[in-house]
């Protein structure tokens, strides 16, 4: 097989180490497909300004995809180069739809340049001098990317499960935490279509795409990639889906490959 001209790869859990690093191991290997001309491209959950410590590890082509696919940003420029909006009548829908049906739901926006939340929405603490709270109609903003639902009470999968019944195709659901919060994307808007079109931008074929991945919110770009691969301790879903293996973070599994595959 010919090697892959574009590499995509989902962070946590899948490349970065436990502590939320670039192993030494894994910034040579990325380094090394800078130099190859290879693009990597990072597949996030994540919104941009967690991000801030990792881009000096993307490489030279400087692109990548956060926010579940809600934004596409240049590295190199800093600033965000597409993105794609959750439509406020939409917003404003969903949450009336899923707080009937889910009774306890919060939600909380994430949009280009920040994040903002209804009051009883749970802090995070690396966002406290970035936080704006109020009503729901007061914080959303047009560049609303992503939209985070919380419930206190619910097992995770059960709770992304209800929600998704509950919107149906008005938007895109998904899920990658340990407890239960659902991440609510454009109708149409994964890693896997931001992806593509980033792709297909640069005439890349799908056939020649590596993805790696180890949660629910990388099922569609693994199911898109030509040669995807899941991460051996992730999901069960996941697992499901995708025959190929790589070892976890913590042993480089990732790079591993990489060295296999483009024989570094």
């Amino acid at each position: 097989m010919s090697a892959p001209r574009l590499v995509a790869t989902d962070l946590d859990g899948t490349l970065l180490h436990s502590d939320g690093t670039v192993t030494a191991r894994t910034r040579a290997v990325l380094a090394e497909l800078d130099d190859l001309g290879v693009p990597v491209v990072f597949t996030t959950g994540r919104p941009v300004r967690w991000m801030e410590d990792l881009w000096e590890s993307v490489g030279g082509h400087g692109l990548a995809i956060c926010s579940n696919g809600g934004i596409v940003y240049d590295v190199a420029r800093r600033e965000v180069r597409d993105f794609r909006p959750v439509p406020r009548a939409v917003g404003m829908q969903l949450a009336d739809v899923v707080r009937a049906a889910v009774p306890g739901t919060t939600f909380a926006v994430e949009h280009t340049s920040g994040w903002a939340s209804e009051r009883s929405f749970p802090r995070h603490p690396d966002d406290a001098d970035t936080l704006r709270q109020g009503a729901w109609e007061s914080i959303w903003t047009d560049d609303v990317v992503k939209v985070l639902a919380v419930h206190p009470d619910l097992d995770p999968e059960d709770f992304w499960r209800q929600v998704e019944a509950a919107v149906g195709t008005l938007v895109t659901t998904t899920w990658s935490s340990t407890f239960a919060l659902v991440e609510i994307s454009a109708a149409g808007v994964t890693k896997a279509t931001t992806l593509a079109a980033l792709c297909d931008e640069r005439g890349i074929d799908r056939d020649d795409v590596l993805a790696f991945g180890d949660m629910p919110n990388d099922l569609a770009m693994l199911a898109w990639a030509g040669r995807p691969y899941a991460v051996a301790s992730g999901h069960p879903a996941v697992l499901a889906a995708v025959t190929g293996r790589v070892l976890p973070p913590e042993q480089d599994g990732v790079a591993r490959e990489l060295e296999l595959l483009f024989d570094l």
